[in-house]
């Protein structure tokens, strides 16, 4: 079994008053990509936050590269090679394409470069020189997940990356998600889009009330589709 990059145990966290996961565990391996699946409001996002220390208050334990960082800030868990990528995208409207690429600081050794980025997303080399909010709803996701492989983080957690945009965006996506795999990147993925997701998923985790209620690999996907049905609707 490949080496744990994470491991969630026992974590509950908090935004002010309101409870939001109560005693969440998964655990994600070297080279795997996990999908988090569930209605609105099930907690899927909050457990990316969680793990990077963006949440009000969070318990439990979140070891991401071995070390224990449920007591860590934002910038020292990035630092470990975690790259976040929120469902908001986070695109700044008075830089261009490339300006809003190279923004983040390297967190690691082993970033892709601008050339292998703009191999890999070749609308954004079209568009580099446009500034960020006039790139189409698809171009600001590539750049969003572009910006975050330039800095080296190994382990990327991508929130809802194909929501809303055209099926041959998704598509492009889907690809890239496959791409980045081979070159052995650890991806946890937050999917409203089933079908999006599963062919791209090693195992799944299902979220419901802010609590894990199943987990799954794909090889067990066809027998798992009754309950995925109850769960999402799917």
């Amino acid at each position: 079994m490949a080496e744990e990059l994470l491991s969630l145990s026992g974590v509950n966290a908090w935004y002010g008053e309101s409870h939001i996961l109560h005693g969440v565990d998964l655990k994600v391996h070297r080279g795997e990509v996990v999908t988090l699946l569930g209605r609105n409001g099930a907690g899927r996002t909050t457990t990316l936050k969680s793990i990077m220390g963006m949440v009000g208050k969070r318990t439990g334990s979140i070891r991401v590269f071995g070390q224990e960082t449920v007591n860590m800030p934002t910038h020292q868990v990035a630092r470990l090679g975690l790259g976040y990528c929120p469902e908001e995208r986070g695109i700044f409207a008075s830089l261009s394409c490339e300006e809003n690429l190279m923004l983040p600081p390297a967190v690691a050794n082993g970033g892709m470069s601008i050339d292998e980025l703009y191999e890999l997303f070749p609308n954004l080399k079209e568009r580099r020189n446009s500034p960020g909010t006039r790139l189409s709803g698809g171009e600001q996701q590539m750049l969003a997940v572009a910006r975050i492989l330039r800095t080296g983080a190994k382990l990327l957690l991508l929130d809802e990356i194909s929501e809303g945009l055209a099926p041959v965006i998704v598509q492009t996506l889907a690809r890239t998600i496959r791409t980045l795999r081979e070159r052995g990147f650890t991806i946890v993925m937050v999917e409203q889009n089933f079908r999006f997701a599963a062919p791209l998923a090693d195992r799944f985790y299902v979220m419901e009330h802010g609590r894990i209620v199943e987990g799954f690999s794909a090889a067990e996907l066809d027998a798992k589709m009754g309950m995925l049905h109850e769960y999402l609707g799917v």
